[in-house]
């Protein structure tokens, strides 16, 4: 087993968390690119140097933490936060990463790499820089991606163009991948457990769906003679509650979260009303059959108000299984070290590992959620479950890395 040093590795979780501390609580604001994030991934190159780990720096970002061998296990997940994030959202499965690696360097153990992806929150894109260098998108097509801000991601990652060590990492070097994160939900808390081998990580899809009706004078526009979109949306919402309720499992999610309202005036009776539709499973054809439900709802009501209708081009990522033997090494290392107390679980939310497992085996470990929050400065986890998830991922890790030890860098 890796004889992994849980004091060392709260102590890097807690400085990782002064770099963009946002002092409240324990939040962090750290977005991709900002000079929080790039102090933060300076700070882990240095940390991994002095694990003895070779330190690469990609063209978007990323940074790699590289054992002394042909073949690694790699473990890691991301650094960078949401505008108003938590202090474990991705920083857990990094922290973990470079401790699993540098324990196993001091031991002599299988050689494990460590990384922090880039981008992986979204400030351009979904999961970015794992995106990118698993093949799902050219770096020239990103490099046109803006933020809310119009900045692209070509500008954005020529703050960090001094740092980049060379090309892209070389895939062929990992034999697959480890990711621990927080739940970001309540399932493992309410119940008390401490840990959750991941299963699969849902398939998504998002579009935006357009009602046009007629906008008119909020105070002279009888009620019987309206054509509000707004009231169209409502009745859609409600109805499509109804029609899925027969299809869904406790696990899908759909939401609708985000509203344009035409001319969106106190006034005036809303003439058009453009909002998301996004949902989530872990099974195609239950997505598939959401899809022809949202859309002869939408249709029904459409026609019901006296609305045009109109879709937008329709986004989707395929659910995504995690390994066998992945799932079996963490399944093993969970009944060793959280007897009872573990349980197979979905992940509602997209992670690198999902981009990753195009390109070799991956699997995922959750530990719970305090409350079920995440995306939050109120997100956090109690130590002792930090902990343990460690000795999970490090007894996993040693099960399934390849054979071989390993001394430090000079």
């Amino acid at each position: 087993m890796i004889p992994v040093n849980p004091d060392r590795f709260l102590a890097d979780l807690h400085e990782l968390r002064a770099i963009g501390a946002s002092g409240i609580g324990k939040g962090v604001v750290r977005p991709a690119f900002s000079r929080a994030d790039i102090e933060a991934r300076q700070w882990l190159g240095a940390r991994m140097a002095q694990a003895g780990l070779l330190v690469e720096i990609d063209p978007v970002g990323s940074v790699w933490g590289l054992a002394q061998a042909e073949k690694s296990l790699l473990i890691g997940s991301h650094s960078d936060t949401q505008p108003e994030g938590g202090w474990l959202d991705g920083a857990l499965g990094v922290i973990a990463g470079l401790e699993i690696a540098r324990a196993s360097i001091e031991a002599g153990g299988p050689p494990v790499s460590a990384v922090s992806f880039q981008d992986e929150e979204g400030r351009f894109g979904v999961t970015t820089g794992s995106t990118i260098w698993s093949g799902g998108l050219s770096l020239e097509t990103a490099d046109d991606l803006t933020d809310r801000d119009m900045i692209s991601f070509a500008q954005a990652r020529g703050a960090m163009a001094h740092l980049v060590t060379g090309p892209f990492v070389d895939p062929a070097r990992f034999s697959g991948f480890l990711e621990m994160h927080i739940e970001q939900g309540p399932w493992l808390d309410q119940a008390g457990e401490a840990a959750a081998v991941v299963s699969d990580i849902v398939g998504i899809r998002d579009m935006r769906i357009t009602f046009e009706g007629q906008q008119n004078h909020a105070g002279t526009t009888p009620m019987h003679l309206r054509r509000d979109a707004f009231q169209a949306l409502g009745a859609f919402n409600a109805r499509l509650a109804e029609r899925l309720r027969n299809v869904v499992t406790p696990q899908t999610v759909w939401t609708i979260g985000h509203v344009n309202l035409s001319p969106n005036a106190h006034s005036v009776v809303p003439g058009k009303a453009v909002f998301s539709m996004q949902w989530r499973d872990g099974d195609a054809a239950r997505l598939a059959r959401m899809e022809e439900i949202i859309r002869e709802t939408a249709s029904e009501i459409a026609q019901e108000h006296g609305m045009g209708l109109g879709y937008s081009s329709m986004l989707g990522l395929e659910p995504v299984p995690m390994d066998a033997a992945m799932r079996a090494a963490l399944e093993a290392a969970a009944t060793e070290h959280a007897a009872g107390r573990w349980r197979n679980l979905q992940s509602g939310a997209l992670h690198d590992a999902a981009n990753l497992s195009r390109l070799m085996p991956v699997g995922m470990l959750f530990v719970p959620s305090i409350d079920g929050i995440s995306h939050a400065f109120e997100e956090d986890t109690r130590d002792e479950d930090l902990t343990r998830g460690l000795h999970i991922l490090a007894g996993a890790a040693s099960r399934i890395a390849p054979k071989g030890g390993q001394a430090a860098r000079s």
